[in-house]
């Protein structure tokens, strides 16, 4: 039992940066998240017409779109008072490629927090709860020091990281836009740095409260 304790222990340690990177992710996935966004300090205004309760509106659907289990027409069939699309194709094919990446990172992330938990509740009647705690304790400061390392090479040259971010789950130039076009008017790219932001936030600080809480609690 103390090879197999070991292992789950060092398992959770791997699991545990994907677990709060995740909890970070899922909840920006939330019109929380937009209601708080689209009213900081600063936010660029869309030169082209979108007033913030337009943003606020139209945002909704995509976010909506990326959740649920309907096609592409649920974006496809929306349309300006004018009768015009809000989306064009190029656009929707993104959703599309964006959506089922969304898709499987809640499948992962979901699986994973199934593990944690389970693995904890299975630590706790069984006899290796102190060795599911370590491995809580250094994936919390594994956390910390990956969150840190990509905030460092974010903040130095964000065009650079979003470029690379978006190479791994995309083809091409496919997520690249005009000005003009809707995504880039609801989502210009002071939003993806606040959401990159917040995610890390989110994950730092849910490390930096794991792990002095368990180094709290075995004092």
């Amino acid at each position: 039992m103390k090879t197999v304790s070991r292992v789950f222990s060092w398992l959770i340690t791997l699991l545990t940066p994907v677990a709060l990177v995740f909890l970070g992710l899922r909840l920006l996935l939330t019109p929380v998240f937009l209601q708080i966004e689209y009213r900081t300090p600063a936010f660029p205004p869309d030169s082209y017409g979108f007033s913030l309760q337009d943003r606020l509106h139209w945002s909704q659907f995509a976010l909506q779109y990326l959740v649920n289990v309907a096609d592409i027409n649920f974006l496809g069939d929306l349309t300006f008072p004018d009768g015009s699309p809000l989306y064009n194709s190029r656009e929707l094919s993104h959703m599309q490629d964006v959506k089922n990446v969304v898709q499987t990172v809640l499948k992962i992330g979901y699986g994973v927090w199934i593990v944690v938990l389970g693995l904890g509740i299975w630590a706790q009647w069984g006899s290796w709860w102190q060795a599911y705690r370590r491995g809580l304790w250094r994936g919390s400061w594994l956390t910390v020091v990956e969150v840190a390392a990509i905030a460092v090479f974010a903040a130095t040259s964000f065009w650079q990281f979003f470029t690379d971010f978006h190479s791994l789950f995309f083809e091409g130039d496919s997520w690249l836009f005009l000005y003009s076009d809707t995504l880039i008017r609801l989502f210009p790219v002071r939003f993806w740095q606040d959401v990159f932001l917040a995610v890390g936030v989110i994950a730092l600080v849910g490390g930096l409260a794991l792990g002095l809480g368990l180094r709290k609690n075995k004092k």
